[in-house]
């Protein structure tokens, strides 16, 4: 094989000019113990930490490729769960910022989290329609709930029982019983979404807001479980004793077989209470301690509620009895006294709107032990706000603390420049233009603007012009960070702009059908004394159609247009006259690019092809299918023939002109890329998108072979299919409301091969081992055996012990789907050398869940093996004892710390009663010294 030409690898070096994506929710984070200052937002595949009092970003906890769409932080505040678009769930510590768990579970964007009181159970929910329930102290699925028929929007656990409430787009609200694993009621009160819940009044009532302005309040009465005295006895459960029974049980126990569902839980409308938002609710909420509720629709404002506690509504109806009576008596009527009852509009009571700068997308309120509520949203424009409201006031009203805009733009940036030292980038969109240091990625100016369509710096570096919807230039000075001059340049939008090659002007082309040549001059005002900069307009080139794009060719003798008929037409600069006509576009051709030697001329165009023509007559080259959705932006990288798309499949991808092949890809912008622009020196590319972020990306030293790349996309592909196939089930098993928390992944195959190859590898050694004992007694002396690598590496450990680290490398959360791809044939080697680790009782916790599953999975084959049995009989012995060992340890140790915990709690008490000694002879001290005052005064 010949020497292939190598090229050069880009890679990402930054994402800057992101505040939050509105895909996901903000939360509060507590950073070194402080609550209420620190909020996560997701920001793409990354969360960011900001500092809301500073404004700074202070931790980014790192994502792979996919979009967050979900943040729960821990009851503790020391983790945050991550949910992504593609289903699984990263669970990050806020105190080194690392991915310690990772969970696969769901096939579609996670949607909902929530950890339960204690933080050692997540559950998810997901637009697949599951809801699964993952141990995180064991960092493993417990098992999947299936029952919605679509998007799962809200999770909540209940810490009274074991219980778990769901809500989905399918207009139901399910009740989950976790012990039994089944849902044992459905809400189905709602004609819409259910698109949030929450829970208040100590969990007594339930809250659920859908696609009207009604939030509907429901009424939770737990229901102490009774015996049926007709159940026959041995249908009841262990333990059960048959007891005599009231009549009023017997009652009970009939009207609730009526509704066999009513077993645990009576949940019942008590009303509603209306919002002021007409649309959907997007996010509803309270704060930890349930007494605020929040919510928002699609709209600016915040709408904050306050719960009522039970010793509140009870001085509240203690209250109106009093008026009652009194009214009674003015009256003078002889009725019985009714029972006096608050309405719900009571109990929960409107406490004020927030109305915030842009649509809210999600927020998160904190509620201080001194009475002040914090709240922070995260709104869709790329903006932070954060609010105070002091709810002790007469009429609370929210005070905006900050908020956070610098780091990026409010809409898409439709532009992109690098100056000639290759260090500033320009950026600009509807609102304003902003100059970053690419270094440092700092914004260092932002200037207000009219939408901005193109843009340049002015030879020097000194100045920006910007091409504007509405056909204005704009000159802009950077030093001083103003407007210096507003030119009516075309009638219609400036699509394009292009400096000149002598870099004494320039030429735009615009909606109008005009191309405009420019020159830049030195103008003095009448205010100021010195010169500035301004742009003359020399020429014009008028067209039949709208100009989409303007080029000069590098000897400055060409200048390319591109009209909305799909042709691109040459013409000479100095005469103006027609030269050549480019057709074979079927859409208008959005970019385009000459290349540094004036050969090469690359269009790109909606209909999604790239062609490559020659500059000398027009020939087109090739035709390219380049993206799979319009091309947005070309340009060629200085001195060279490769050159960069931008497409709306949210690709950048890197080409060979001379050869026509596709060098690599850029993956990392979620939506439609805009626009891009390259470095003069060729090192860098910045691209923007949809997505709201910029990202820069590197040329690295790393030499790039195209048949390696390719052959990474093939495995990258065949990973991602690997996710997509049917899943594994379990011989003879129906699909029920439970199944398997994981899923088959790559990793998960990977480690059943890994396992495979090591009971293949004890098998080859104990075969060997029996061989060289044969030929040892043949020979009557002892003959050296030769050691295998694998196994000398990891320290001379004997075959089976090799098996028992692979088994105990194979992560916690993937364990159950790689047993289940693992062949049968491997099963009665595993369940012998099981035997063999308990019985010297290592590891007996991860084992015995291994060796439950297997039999599970198995049990058929197991048990038809007449091989197996005594293995079997062998395991049951080994296991029971092992584990009541373990058990024991566990009790001992439980007792301890309960021990422990008793001492310190005395010692505790101790202290507090002689703290309140201290603060009740304190009081009287200061009560004797106030009463000498006021006698001193009387």
């Amino acid at each position: 094989m010949g020497l292939t030409r190598q090229y050069l690898r880009y890679g990402p070096a930054a994402l800057f000019g992101l505040v939050g994506s509105a895909r996901g929710n903000a939360a509060f984070v507590a950073l070194r113990g402080e609550r209420g200052r620190c909020v996560a937002v997701p920001a793409c595949e990354h969360v960011f930490v900001w500092d809301t009092r500073k404004g700074e970003k202070v931790l980014i906890l790192k994502g792979l490729k996919q979009e967050v769409s979900c943040l729960c932080p821990s009851p503790d505040g020391l983790h945050l769960a991550v949910g992504y678009e593609d289903g699984s769930i990263r669970v990050f510590s806020l105190l080194s910022g690392e991915a310690n768990i990772t969970f696969n579970g769901h096939k579609a964007a996670v949607t909902a989290l929530q950890y339960d009181h204690l933080g050692g159970r997540l559950v998810s929910g997901s637009k697949d329609t599951d809801v699964i329930v993952w141990d995180v102290i064991n960092e493993s699925g417990l098992y999947r709930l299936r029952g919605h028929k679509d998007a799962v929007t809200q999770v909540l656990f209940l810490k009274e029982k074991n219980l778990l409430v769901t809500s989905g787009k399918d207009t139901l609200v399910k009740w989950w019983d976790l012990d039994t694993q089944h849902c044992f009621k459905t809400l189905v009160g709602h004609r819409t979404e259910v698109w949030g819940m929450a829970l208040i009044s100590k969990e007594k009532r339930l809250i659920t807001g859908s696609a009207d302005s009604e939030l509907r309040v429901w009424d939770i009465a737990y229901i102490q479980e009774v015996i049926d005295p007709d159940e026959p006895e041995s249908k009841k459960s262990k333990g059960s004793s048959p007891r005599a029974e009231d009549d009023a049980e017997d009652d009970e126990t009939l009207e609730l077989d009526e509704h066999p569902e009513e077993r645990l839980v009576k949940c019942s409308k008590v009303g509603s209470i209306m919002r002021e938002g007409r649309d959907r609710i997007v996010t509803l909420a309270t704060d930890q301690t349930g007494k605020i509720l929040a919510c928002h629709g699609t709209d600016a404002v915040l709408e904050v509620f306050s719960v009522l506690s039970e010793e509140e509504v009870q001085k509240k109806v203690e209250k109106k009895m009093k008026k009652a009576k009194k009214k009674a008596k003015q009256n003078s009527e002889e009725e019985p006294e009714r029972s006096v009852e608050l309405s719900l509009q009571e109990e929960i009571q409107r406490v004020t709107n927030i109305r915030a700068s842009s649509k809210i997308k999600s927020f998160d309120l904190i509620l201080s032990p001194k009475g002040e509520l914090k709240i922070v949203l995260l709104l869709q424009n790329n903006i932070i706000e954060s609010y105070n409201l002091n709810l002790s006031a007469q009429v609370p009203q929210a005070v905006r603390v900050s908020k956070i805009t610098i780091g990026g733009h409010r809409s898409d940036v439709r532009t992109l420049a690098f100056s000639s030292d290759n260090i500033a980038i320009l950026s600009a969109a509807a609102e304003s233009v902003k100059i970053w240091n690419r270094s440092t990625l700092q914004c260092i100016r932002t200037m207000d603007c009219e939408y901005a369509l193109c843009s340049l710096f002015v030879p020097g570096d000194r100045q920006v012009i910007i091409g504007t919807k509405t056909g204005k230039l704009q000159l802009y000075d950077l030093a001083s960070g103003s407007l210096v001059e507003t030119l009516n340049a075309h009638d219609g939008a400036v699509w394009s702009i292009a400096l000149s090659p002598d870099q004494r002007g320039f030429v735009t082309g615009g909606a109008d059908k005009c191309v405009k040549f420019w020159e830049f001059e030195f103008v003095k005002d009448e205010s100021s004394v010195q010169k500035r900069l301004s742009m003359k307009h020399v020429r014009i080139l008028q067209l039949d159609e709208d100009v989409l794009c303007v080029r000069y060719s590098p000897n400055q003798k060409l200048l390319a247009v591109s009209l909305l008929d799909c042709t691109v037409k040459i013409f000479y600069v100095d005469t103006l006259k027609f030269f050549l006509s480019l057709y074979g576009h079927k859409l208008p051709v959005l970019c385009m690019d000459i290349s540094y030697d004036g050969t090469l001329i690359a269009t790109g165009s909606a209909d999604r092809n790239v062609k490559i023509w020659g500059l000398d007559f027009g020939d087109c080259h090739r035709s390219l299918f380049a993206h799979d959705d319009s091309v947005m932006y070309l340009q060629f990288v200085a001195k060279s023939h490769l050159f960069f798309t931008a497409g709306k499949d949210s690709k950048i991808k890197q080409w060979d002109a001379d050869k026509f092949e596709h060098i690599q890809t850029l993956e990392g912008h979620h939506q439609e890329v805009w626009c891009l622009a390259l470095s003069p020196n060729g090192d860098y590319v910045v691209s923007a998108s949809h997505d709201k972020s910029l990202r820069l990306w590197e040329r690295t030293r790393e030499p790039l072979v195209l048949e390696e790349e390719r052959e990474m996309q093939r495995e990258a592909e065949y990973e991602e299919s690997v996710a997509k196939e049917e899943q594994p089930v379990v011989a003879g098993e129906t699909q029920g409301e439970t199944g398997l928390a994981g899923k088959k992944t790559i990793e998960t195959i990977k480690a059943a091969e890994r396992i495979m190859e090591a009971i293949e590898l004890y098998r080859e050694e104990t075969a060997k081992l029996k061989e060289h004992k044969a030929i040892c007694k043949a020979a009557g002396k002892e003959i050296p055996f030769p050691v295998n690598p694998i196994l000398r590496a990891y320290g001379n450990i004997t075959p089976s012990a090799y098996v028992l680290e692979v088994f105990k490398k194979v992560k916690s959360s993937e364990l159950e789907e790689s047993l289940l791809v693992l062949p049968f044939s491997y099963v009665p080697d595993l369940l012998r050398l099981f035997n063999e680790y308990i019985h010297l009782g290592s590891e007996v916790e991860l084992l015995c869940r291994a060796l439950l599953f297997l039999l599970k999975i198995h049990f058929g084959q197991i048990t038809s093996n007449h091989m197996l049995v005594t293995v079997i009989e062998n395991l049951k012995k080994t296991t029971i004892s092992r584990v009541s060992e373990a058990r024991d340890v566990l009790g001992f140790n439980m007792a301890g710390l309960q021990y422990l915990k008793r001492e310190i709690e005395a010692k505790d008490e101790v202290t507090f009663f002689a703290d309140a000694t201290d603060r009740f002879e304190e009081k009287k001290r200061k009560r004797k010294k106030k009463e000498k005052m006021v006698l001193a005064v009387l």
